[in-house]
């Protein structure tokens, strides 16, 4: 993912709005280009603050934009559990399937 289409995906970001695959290569974009990380925190702090300004709450919203990262860490990570544990079990039935045609032709 280059700058200009991680600053495109930072609204969807934000409205938590990214699918698997998005926010995998937002979150990677983002632990390598710090400028990105700036403007994400920018928009973050714009957008979230005057809503919360608009709706009359307080608000921590550099704990909050945390928050949000690390539920996006977590997501990625339980993805990739996922998709490692279906590819496992994807190579668990091709071996079975040539074990049962072994045995069969034997």
């Amino acid at each position: 993912m280059g700058c200009k289409e991680f600053e495109k995906r930072i609204p969807d970001f934000i409205n938590r709005r990214l699918d698997y695959s998005a926010l995998k290569r937002f979150s990677e974009h983002m632990e390598r280009c710090e400028n990105c990380k700036e403007e994400l925190v920018i928009q973050f702090l714009v957008t979230e603050g005057i809503q919360r300004l608009e709706d009359g709450n307080a608000f921590d919203l550099q704990s909050e934009l945390e928050q949000r990262l690390e539920e996006a860490r977590r997501k990625i990570r339980f993805h990739g559990r996922i998709l490692h544990f279906g590819i496992a079990l994807e190579i668990l039935a091709a071996v079975m399937l040539i074990g049962i045609g072994i045995w069969i032709l034997l």
